[in-house]
């Protein structure tokens, strides 16, 4: 159900530091294609998770037998910061679907938020394979919004794989409670142990959309 890659010694390790890394991530361009490569090592990592069949390809000198994918894709993100790492995954699923959902924290007086879902827009989900990117997974609350917001509005998957950059033990404990295991997937390229009193993630990387895109207002 939990797959955390930096578990094991992997190159994915050199583009997690220099995103946490505050004098190297100030370079919007080097985090943009580091986020980038993350996602491309995770869909690889997810690729094998995946239904295949095979395949006969005509070579000029003769006949080969190729498994290839099966399942129908969609990749879908949270606007903003989810950007840079979604194309990773579609540099690898490059015939896959997309969809993209605007979610926010609205923040309340007593210094608390809430998370509004506005933009869903969709292919079909019903019978495929949902791969759900987002870069930081602090409480899991924006997540699991989407996740609903994507179901009611496109059907239920086959399977979902969640996929995040940076999570907080937190935010994994979140999305575990209230999936379904037997459909879905969480993969984090890494977990960190706290969230701030404004949700987080310790020691994390900031906010990774400001570091993608500049400090929004």
């Amino acid at each position: 159900m939990v797959k955390i890659l930096n578990k094991e010694n992997t190159i994915l390790n050199k583009f997690l530091s220099q995103m946490r890394n505050k004098h190297v991530q100030g370079d919007s361009m080097r985090f943009r294609r580091n986020m980038e490569r993350v996602g491309e090592i995770m869909a690889y990592e997810i690729s094998k998770k995946l239904n295949y069949t095979t395949r006969m390809v005509e070579t000029p000198l003769g006949i080969a037998a190729v498994e290839e994918i099966s399942d129908k894709i969609v990749i879908a993100t949270i606007l903003r910061a989810g950007l840079p790492f979604h194309q990773g995954f579609l540099n690898y699923f490059d015939d896959a679907d997309n969809g993209f959902v605007s979610a926010y924290r609205k923040s309340r007086p007593d210094g608390s938020f809430i998370v509004d879902v506005e933009y869903v827009s969709t292919s079909s989900l019903a019978g495929k394979t949902l791969i759900l990117v987002d870069p930081m997974l602090a409480t899991g609350t924006s997540l699991m919004l989407v996740y609903d917001a994507l179901i009611r509005r496109a059907g239920e998957p086959d399977h979902t794989h969640f996929a995040a950059v940076f999570g907080s033990e937190q935010g994994v404990e979140y999305v575990l409670k209230h999936t379904n295991p037997d459909k879905c997937t969480l993969w984090c390229a890494s977990v960190d142990p706290e969230l701030t009193s404004k949700s987080y993630i310790v020691p994390g990387i900031g906010d990774a959309g400001d570091l993608a895109y500049g400090v929004k207002l």
